[in-house]
């Protein structure tokens, strides 16, 4: 939030802080103060933090805890309040340390009294643990949204180039041939996996630790049943130390998030390489590149580096939650601040560089001679002879000897498997025979490989039309 308001300040700054400060004798430091606040981060969960206020209030009212009147006055302030923030008209002060005290002291500033019961029954360590949980259910929807939007982009190429060969690579070194469109449905299948890892995260960490307090629960009659059913969580957490002590949920969301830029790292990887000049299979739209500042010719793929580069900062993130929560004895401890700012960043730039591959992938451009002449080159179809003369009955091992010895003779004579002459491959094998050639051309290899999860043209087309419905069905 850029308005001046919005920004924490500590220029007004009581003794104490009013949400501990009975047991204290002197004011907090003004370097401790700014340090142990997190109101600088956490600000950005207050649509979280006063729907859960909310639903306490009327909680607390059905147990006969708030009268009628100061349910009405706190629902009414905390609209006020959600105003305010939205419309930048709201003063953040370090101060109060949090989102959490920020919201209830500017609560109670406007209605009174009432604002200061609404913290019965609860503790900022079952608040905050509710919170994050609503925040991340919340963001984990736009992410699959956005994963779902990079899908479609790959579909859509996948389709126009279902019929476009070129080499398929292990060891980056000229396998076999492929299909373009076969190639780009395996990021497909990455990103399928993903969005179904964030899924099962959601259902995992949707459970309320509201009404868990700061660790053992409380005394008053609360009904957390009615609060998790208000908040749309599936149901209470059972166990009020793990309830305030938990962040599994956090680092699940940092590993399903470290995968899922692993597999964009991968792609950015690709898209580089195609498009430098030694392979010069794809190009991509200006918009989503740079240039030099002293090279003129320069076409630089800053996108893909860059979310190559942001992958090694979400897996710092996950090595960082890991690690603060490493040694924690049970329950709530202030160690538990710092997962906020690794777990922000890392909803930020997930949402970031899905946002930048869901613009930039349906937009590549296929070099459809490079590509080809570059499958052409390796003998690629050195496997389709040895299945060749597996079917003229000569034992695999034996093929694979006979088509080495081929592609020696092609490495001696500069010749691809497909330009020797009939005469050249069978001195190899008397098995050899004038239809060798069909299944040595790039179509006839990629379009022998028709089966469920093959590279041939028709196979692309079916995976692409399951995976449309798949997609449609998801909606």
């Amino acid at each position: 939030m850029s308005d001046k308001k919005n920004q924490p300040n500590s220029a007004t700054k009581p003794t104490t802080n009013s949400a501990w400060g009975g047991r204290f004798t002197e004011q907090t430091d003004a370097f401790v103060e700014a340090f142990t606040a997190s109101v600088q981060f956490d600000q950005r969960m207050y649509k979280q933090d006063i729907a859960g206020s909310r639903a306490h209030a009327k909680m607390l009212n059905r147990i006969s805890v708030l009268s009628n009147e100061d349910l009405a006055a706190i629902l009414g302030g905390l609209e006020a309040v959600e105003q305010e923030i939205s419309e930048g008209e709201f003063d953040w002060s370090i101060a109060r340390e949090d989102v959490h005290m920020n919201i209830e002291a500017r609560l109670t500033a406007m209605i009174g009294d009432a604002g200061k019961r609404l913290h019965t029954g609860r503790s900022r360590n079952d608040q905050v643990a509710t919170d994050i949980r609503l925040y991340l259910r919340e963001q984990i929807e736009f992410i699959i949204n956005e994963i779902r939007r990079l899908q479609h982009g790959i579909l859509d190429v996948a389709e126009r180039e279902s019929e476009t060969i070129m080499p398929g690579f292990t060891h980056l070194q000229v396998a076999q041939p492929v299909t373009f469109g076969h190639h780009v449905m395996a990021w497909y299948e990455m990103l399928k996996r993903d969005a179904s890892r964030f899924s099962d995260c959601q259902q995992r960490m949707n459970m309320s630790p509201l009404g868990a307090a700061a660790l053992a629960g409380t005394s008053y009659p609360i009904d957390r049943e009615f609060t998790a059913t208000e908040l749309g969580f599936t149901a209470a957490t059972q166990n009020s130390l793990d309830s305030v002590s938990d962040r599994d949920f956090a680092i699940e969301f940092c590993a399903d998030a470290a995968i899922l830029l692993v597999h964009l790292s991968r792609m950015s990887e690709e898209l580089v390489i195609w498009s430098s000049a030694q392979f010069d299979f794809i190009d991509l739209p200006d918009r989503f590149c740079t240039g030099s500042s002293i090279m003129p010719q320069k076409k630089n793929p800053d996108v893909p580096e860059l979310v190559r580069g942001k992958t090694g900062r979400v897996n710092g993130h996950l090595v960082s939650l890991l690690t603060l929560m490493k040694s924690q004895p049970l329950a709530y401890n202030k160690d538990n601040q710092e997962d906020k700012e690794p777990l922000f960043d890392t909803v930020d730039t997930v949402l970031g560089c899905l946002r930048a591959f869901a613009d930039m992938v349906p937009a590549i451009t296929c070099k459809h001679d490079n590509m080809y002449k570059a499958a052409k080159q390796g003998f690629s179809t050195a496997t389709d002879l040895a299945d060749y003369l597996v079917r003229k009955d000569l034992p695999f091992r034996d093929a694979h000897e006979v088509v080495g010895k081929a592609v020696a003779m092609g490495v001696s004579t500069g010749k691809d498997l497909s330009e020797l002459s009939l005469t050249e491959l069978q001195q190899f094998s008397n098995k050899i025979e004038a239809d060798v050639f069909e299944v040595l051309t790039l179509e006839g290899s990629v379009s022998s490989r028709n089966h469920v999860g093959g590279t041939a043209p028709d196979q692309v087309r079916k995976a692409i039309a399951r995976a449309q419905t798949e997609l449609a069905g998801q909606l």
